[in-house]
């Protein structure tokens, strides 16, 4: 099969070990990143498959009819609203997702916490610069930690704060709170207390349509002008422009943030960045070797199955019946 594989930023898919799995196939990666049909119709014209890092590239009904060889797209990790479902099904285009159990998004908003906290980038800078000690950090242990959420990345940071001593509640919906609840962990009473009395809050719910936006200015003015909020979910979760005035005004105090409206974010075009209070990283709580292997292996695992015939587990099966896929 044709197989193309965009959006691979660090040049890393074709030096991952499952990388392999593909040997046989013409396979083309894609370092860049372009918008719109017609540089996306270009770039996929031959392709039979088209593997995703996560929801880099979006795929609709009009890129579709441009794409009539393609047969398949591979998802690495779960789908997020970015590639038109119905759509595919309708022109026999299958479509598969993985799945991602690792701990490295989950890594990295502890990591944001800590660096914030401890002032680690600027620190090293000063003493680069031929400075010593200019900013006094503060420790995590004994403050108190607010997980929105308690999924599966909630909940590994909700263990990282108790290791670290913190005071630890959640908020989020029923189901979250009942089992953060069965995991000992304190579920804040209200919406307001969670905002106003937490030192640290982390964000990990899933952006939907439900979800976004949902953190508004008035939840960032509530917040102690001490506190740091942390996002490695996804930018959207917040109010347009909500973060870059609350940090302005003071509360919170900080920010670090691995997510953006718009990626990859070049140039430094971003209100954020020119924020001496804001601790910014570009998406790189997923990149990670092993979820690499992890995720690409599944994908890769797909278009094997599916040029042998032999692929089952679909988002769309109705696709897998299609005149263009049978036999």
């Amino acid at each position: 099969m044709k197989i193309a594989i965009p959006d691979d930023y660090q040049d890393c898919v074709r030096h991952l070990d499952c990388f392999g799995k593909l040997a046989g196939h013409e396979v083309r990666v894609f370092n860049d990143s372009v918008k719109g049909t017609d540089a996306l119709a270009e770039r996929f014209a031959d392709a039979e498959a088209i593997v995703l890092t996560r929801e880099r590239t979006r795929i609709d009904a009009a890129l579709l009819d441009r794409l009539p060889k393609l047969r398949l797209i591979s998802q690495t990790g779960k789908l997020a609203g970015h590639v038109d479902l119905e759509a595919c099904t309708a022109r026999g285009v299958v479509v598969a997702e993985g799945s991602g159990a690792g701990s490295a998004t989950a890594e990295i908003a502890w990591t944001l916490a800590l660096a914030s906290r401890r002032h680690l980038v600027s620190e090293a800078n000063r003493l680069r610069n031929g400075q010593w000690q200019g900013h006094l950090g503060q420790q995590l242990s004994g403050q108190r930690l607010g997980v929105w959420s308690y999924g599966r990345i909630g909940r590994q940071v909700a263990g990282y704060g108790r290791a670290f001593g913190m005071q630890v509640w959640v908020w989020g919906r029923e189901t979250s709170t009942a089992a953060a609840r069965a995991d000992g962990f304190e579920v804040a009473p209200t919406r307001e207390a969670f905002f106003a009395q937490s030192d640290l809050i982390s964000l990990h719910v899933r952006l939907n349509a439900e979800t976004i936006g949902m953190v508004t200015a008035n939840d960032l003015a509530r917040m102690k002008t001490t506190a740091l909020l942390v996002n490695t979910s996804r930018a959207e979760l917040i109010a347009p422009g909500a973060l870059e005035h609350a940090l302005a005004q003071g509360r919170p105090g900080f920010a670090a943030v691995d997510v953006y409206e718009e990626e990859p974010l070049l140039g430094a075009n971003h209100p954020l960045l020119r924020l001496p209070n804001a601790l910014c990283t570009p998406h790189i709580g997923y990149v990670e070797k092993d979820n690499y292997e992890r995720y690409f292996g599944i994908a890769f695992d797909h278009i094997v199955a599916f040029a042998q015939g032999r692929l089952t587990e679909v988002v769309n099966p109705a696709a897998l019946r299609s005149p263009v896929n049978a036999g």
